[in-house]
């Protein structure tokens, strides 16, 4: 696994009640709406910087804005490849991660081919799995794998996290955040129980409140990714900066 994280996969804070400065470094500071203006990039940076968030979470057209306004500080810069749908080719996948971490991303979340996990085509999944991996790995970058749970069986999200262990991924996350639903408490302690210490768990997706964090923490999630970062350490008592 690369050493960029200072996340431990697996070390999750458990049942103990986080506090904000803790919860801030969980989190994923999210911004993947196809609208979204450099001014609100910059304020999602501006924010990540102030309350402590792990990282900024941006679409590829944005990294570089991102990579810019973070530098000097040791907040991550993250994008998203074949999202939000993960039908794209394996080909175009490596495209996207290697132009990604060429513009200086640290961490990718990848769509998972969802269609080819339904149809039992578990070579083609595991391959591509594989091949993003050791782009990220060679790259001095993280790979987590966004399976979209609200679109598979229990069968399906217990098979994806074995592939994911077994391809050298370093996180299992719940959900794009552009599908039916987001991420579940009862998910994410199914995710941990399948990949143990091995793997991080992610939690996205619907998380809006210190009561939603705390709950996926609790469940096993040693990341999360919200929008709502902000209310949400507010919440638990940070400051208004």
């Amino acid at each position: 696994m690369s050493n960029t994280t200072v996340v431990t996969p697996g070390a999750t804070p458990g049942q103990q009640t986080l506090d904000w400065k803790s919860a801030a470094h969980l989190i994923d500071h999210t911004l993947l709406r196809p609208d979204a203006s450099r001014e609100q990039v910059a304020a999602l940076c501006r924010e990540t910087i102030a309350y402590h968030f792990f990282s900024v979470m941006v679409n590829p057209s944005n990294i570089a804005q991102a990579v810019s306004l973070v530098s000097g500080t040791d907040v991550k810069v993250g994008t998203v490849i074949g999202f939000p749908l993960g039908a794209n080719t394996t080909q175009a996948k490596l495209a996207e991660a290697a132009d990604a971490l060429l513009l200086g991303a640290h961490e990718l979340d990848v769509v998972i081919n969802i269609g080819a996990l339904k149809s039992g085509s578990r070579t083609l999944v595991q391959t591509e799995i594989k091949l993003l991996a050791d782009k990220c790995h060679d790259g001095n970058a993280i790979l987590k794998v966004i399976l979209e749970n609200c679109l598979l069986t229990t069968d399906e999200k217990l098979l994806a996290c074995q592939m994911c262990a077994e391809a050298g991924a370093d996180f299992v996350k719940t959900s794009t955040g552009f599908s039916t639903s987001g991420a579940t408490a009862a998910d994410v302690s199914l995710m941990r129980g399948v990949v143990g210490h091995k793997l991080g768990v992610k939690a996205a997706g619907g998380i809006r409140t210190a009561a939603d964090l705390q709950a996926m923490v609790n469940a096993g999630a040693d990341r999360i990714g919200a929008s709502a970062s902000v209310a949400i350490v507010k919440e638990l008592g940070a400051p208004k900066l």
